[in-house]
């Protein structure tokens, strides 16, 4: 841990680790980057962020910085830790990547983005996972929005998804976004869209799940039907039920998708993704 350390002392660590690589066997050990992985973890989501990450290491080799605010400390500093991972893969051979870690302490969690951007690997898609809820308006997000190529979020960790959601439209033209709430639905529109024709005359949709997940759902059917569609909804921690005017509609396999895979998934995307955006815009329209 470097304590009180500057971007340029980060950027010598990093060096220091690649040429120290450089001097190994390159047959033993690879280093690989498929994009820049950035994650905005607030202290409450540090170990859901941390057991989350510890599944892409095979999948996404990236330089991953990882930012930790802590605006209530007194000091003005950023903390950071440098280190280089490597995992085996087919043949014997390892992968390695670096991971930075940098806690932004007092005025610095409001400037994150002149931190990260010297670190972006070049010519690299940059990917940015924030956890929690969206500040939205506020600097540090105006900030690493403006770095990022895509935001990725759960919508289902806001303490206030409705809001959240109605406000998320405006980033709309300004950074590709995913919801791993959005993909979380993914196996049941699976299911809804199979009940085509049958489903054209639905009045109502029932969901026993998270609410965010419960109203991007609801808002895809009203967007695909194009009319109203009242939504019936209980609370539960994962989608437990739906249901199509009282007939239940079944899982053809059950969803085993763990955090891990879930954020694979939208590390694979980097185009916008409209249908989620029309099933946003139309959330807020379908009745309780």
């Amino acid at each position: 841990m470097i304590r009180g350390a500057t971007i340029r002392e980060v950027e010598r660590e990093l060096a220091r680790l690649r040429n120290e690589q450089a001097g190994t066997d390159v047959s033993a050990s690879l280093r690989t980057s498929v994009m820049t992985h950035m994650a905005w973890v607030p202290e409450r989501w540090a170990d859901a962020a941390t057991r989350a990450l510890g599944g892409l290491e095979e999948r996404h080799p990236s330089r991953t910085i990882l930012l930790y605010p802590r605006p209530d400390e007194e000091r003005d500093a950023l903390d950071a830790s440098v280190d280089l991972r490597c995992f085996a893969v087919g043949g014997g051979a390892g992968v390695c990547f670096e991971v930075v870690e940098l806690t932004l302490c007092g005025p610095r969690a409001q400037r994150p983005a002149s931190v990260v951007a010297p670190l972006l690997v070049p010519d690299l898609p940059a990917f940015l996972r924030w956890r929690g809820d969206l500040p939205f308006g506020e600097p540090e997000l105006e900030g690493l929005v403006g770095v990022a190529d895509r935001l990725l979020v759960d919508s289902a960790e806001w303490d206030d998804c409705t809001a959240g959601l109605e406000r998320l439209e405006t980033l709309f033209d300004r950074i590709s976004v995913s919801d791993i709430a959005w993909a979380r639905t993914e196996p049941w529109r699976f299911e809804l869209a199979r009940r085509w024709p049958g489903i054209a005359e639905a009045e109502t949709l029932a969901v026993a799940g998270p609410e965010a997940d419960a109203r991007l759902l609801a808002g895809w059917l009203r967007a695909r039907l194009d009319r109203e569609l009242e939504l019936e909804h209980d609370a539960a921690d994962t989608i437990e039920r739906v249901a199509v005017d009282g007939e239940p509609v079944r899982l053809t396999r059950p969803d085993a998708r763990t955090p891990s895979d879930l954020l694979s998934e939208q590390l694979d995307i980097f185009s916008r993704d409209r249908v989620y955006e029309e099933a946003v815009c139309s959330y807020s329209s379908v009745p309780t």
